[in-house]
């Protein structure tokens, strides 16, 4: 998963559908845009293969990189973050509570706890070690996709800003699990108790976005560790970051359930992503650090600009 995040791991087993859309790059197929009006099952089940060969192909490109910036609501508040991928790690940190600037002393906290981590090579090989093999699972998933799921065809959307392509015609197809799939882990279990629609675009054979629901209870860890509550639902939506490259741009969640049949289990949040900004290949989790800073001084001076024009008009 290259979204950078702090999660104990049997909530994780309920997002790894919810990462399988993060990644770069991309293949382009040859072949040409399937009439929407006329998709049978068959071509239903060969649009979704190739854009899942797609989504696998750039999970695994390490070739092109971005700095991009979050803000993640919860029942808590939001809270603003920026990202930059480097050959090491995410780097990520927190530029606002609420909208509104750090304090002097939560900046200073940010500021120590990167630089710590850079001056650190043990807790960047720990935290490389963790981000692979999210991706190794999110991997699993999405190559689960096309036997776990019975697909049909369930017409056109548009794409927007945040969603597949500017005005490309997206292919929606409802999605229900294949009574004959047999989850191969525990990793793959939670597939089995969803159902939606997954967007396609057709152009670029990239899932721009997957709605989904639990329609039953779910157990992971074949129910020794816990399970998620029916109703629990799921939206990510995809589009094009440029460059011959896709980045998730939204990814809202509502789970309910147990942990360990003992600890509840709440988790409500709606998080956007956006400003994808192209950085070397190269990058370095020190070299990751600075670029966060100063897209983050760039932030603060146009927040200052823009306070000045406002006094300015109001005089």
């Amino acid at each position: 998963m290259r979204r950078e995040a702090e999660r104990t791991w049997p909530i994780v087993i309920a997002l790894w559908l919810i990462g399988m859309l993060t990644g770069v790059g991309g293949i382009s197929f040859a072949a040409g845009t399937p009439p929407a009006d006329a998709l049978d099952a068959a071509s239903c089940s060969t649009l979704l293969r190739a854009a899942v060969a797609n989504e696998v192909a750039a999970a695994k490109d390490d070739t092109t990189k971005h700095m991009f910036r979050s803000r993640k609501q919860t029942a808590q508040g939001s809270q603003t973050r920026l990202y930059a991928e480097t050959q090491q790690a995410m780097v990520g940190t927190t530029v606002a509570y609420n909208d509104k600037p750090l304090t002097p002393e939560q900046k200073k906290d940010e500021e120590n706890r990167l630089m710590e981590m850079a001056n650190n090579p043990d807790l960047l090989r720990h935290k490389h070690s963790q981000e692979q093999e999210n991706a190794e699972r999110t991997v699993r998933i999405v190559k689960a996709l096309p036997e776990a799921f019975l697909y049909d065809y369930d017409g056109e959307e548009e794409g927007s800003a945040g969603l597949g392509q500017l005005g490309v015609r997206l292919v929606r197809l409802k999605f229900r699990p294949n009574p004959a799939y047999q989850p191969p882990s525990r990793v793959e279990q939670v597939l089995a108790g969803m159902k939606g629609v997954v967007v396609i675009d057709p152009v670029a054979r990239r899932i721009a976005k997957i709605d989904g629901a639990l329609f039953k209870e779910v157990g992971f860890g074949w129910g020794i560790l816990g399970h998620l509550d029916k109703g629990g639902h799921f939206l990510v939506q995809q589009c094009d970051a440029g460059h011959d490259s896709w980045e998730v741009s939204r990814m809202s969640l509502e789970f309910t359930g147990k942990i360990l049949l003992f600890k509840s289990l709440s988790l409500k949040s709606d998080e956007v992503f956006d400003n994808f900004q192209r950085v070397p290949a190269d990058t370095t989790f020190a070299q990751g650090v600075q670029l966060v800073k100063a897209e983050e001084a760039k932030l603060a001076q146009n927040r200052t600009a823009g306070t000045v024009e406002t006094e300015s008009r109001s005089h």
